[in-house]
């Protein structure tokens, strides 16, 4: 099969590691795929056989270049399904289907803002929405060939068997760094708990950085948090932490929190309902930083990280083989009944 995924950056985030991990069980599948991207630095993560990339400026909400990109695929129309995987991929993809009669479906990676922006879901020839909530929120906005798979982590590279607090002092961030991750509410939480002892690693970049940086400035907590920017090996930072901070506002269903649980990695997380399936006890007020402050307390005194559980995480290969059923099923022109 000649797939061709649609992604607006390649630089990082959740999105675009779970591209790259359909991509490998793709191609180790023998399928084809093409890659349509403004660029980026996990490009280099793809697996070089059977995957070709094309730059474009899929990422930029411009009608013009939003014609252009179209056009340009509309010329080179070599593919049996196109998979878009952010709004502004959709509607290229959808502009591209019509010209070139190649189905096209879109997965919904978060419970995206209810607007204009999102009109083309509903003609796709079919959604895959990462979780149930997200599926709930976008429910008006879905066609009836609407299937919920949910992001499946890959084999853990490590297994956890690092000290824990009191002994490891070391926590640990992952994401990109934007409002609604929430990584500001961790920090102001740290902020009030100064007189323990704990440092903070912070992998990843974004447009927040400089402002959170600021902030751990004016919290009097600079020297015991470091920003390392995007890293491409965060297992082996996962290995030496004690706890991953997962502040986020608002998810899809995060792959880092997976890939933590997967390889044994305590996590604190806030309340959000993607991760409540895999929760037997209550989670953290997203924002609520006196919450915050009192469970990371909890930790670093040897109590219980948040109450989530791997038993209900699936593989990736498991996601990726139910993703290329409902190809086969949206070429057939079938409806589907996946949950």
């Amino acid at each position: 099969m000649k797939i061709l995924h649609i992604v607006p950056e390649f630089e990082e985030g959740g999105v675009e590691r779970y591209v790259v991990q359909l991509c490998n069980e793709q191609t180790a599948h023998g399928h084809e795929i093409t890659l349509a991207t403004a660029g980026g630095k996990l490009e280099k993560l793809l697996p070089s056989k059977n995957v070709k990339v094309l730059h474009l400026p899929v990422q930029r909400k411009n009608l013009f270049t939003g014609i252009y990109s179209a056009v340009k695929l509309f010329r080179l129309r070599d593919w049996d399904i196109i998979h878009a995987h952010s709004r502004v991929p959709a509607w290229i993809a959808w502009a591209a289907s019509a010209m070139t009669k190649t189905k096209w479906i879109m997965t919904a990676h978060a419970p995206y803002s209810l607007n204009f922006g999102i009109k083309p879901l509903k003609h796709a020839d079919g959604v895959i929405c990462v979780s149930d909530s997200v599926r709930a929120s976008l429910e008006n906005f879905l066609p009836p060939n609407t299937v919920t798979i949910p992001n499946g982590v890959r084999t853990p590279k490590f297994l956890w068997k690092h000290k824990y607090f009191p002994e490891n002092k070391k926590f640990l961030y992952v994401g990109y760094l934007a409002k609604r991750k929430g990584l500001d509410v961790a920090l102001k939480a740290l902020g009030l708990l100064r007189d323990y002892e704990w440092t903070l690693d912070i992998l990843g970049d974004g447009s927040q950085r400089k402002e959170l940086e600021n902030l751990a400035g004016e919290l009097g907590i600079k020297e015991r948090v470091k920003f390392y920017g995007f890293r491409d090996d965060t297992d082996e930072f996962m290995s030496r932490a004690a706890c991953l901070l997962f502040p986020s506002y608002q998810e899809g269903l995060p792959l880092t929190v997976n890939e933590a649980l997967a390889a044994g990695l305590p996590v604190l997380a806030s309340d959000i309902e993607p991760l409540r399936p895999l929760s037997s006890g209550a989670l953290i007020p997203a924002g609520d930083v006196t919450a915050w402050a009192e469970a990371i307390r909890n930790v670093i005194g040897g109590g219980s990280a948040s109450p989530l559980s791997a038993e209900k995480l699936t593989s990736f290969s498991e996601t990726a083989a139910k993703i290329e059923e409902f190809y086969r099923r949206v070429l057939e022109g079938e409806g589907s009944s996946l949950r």
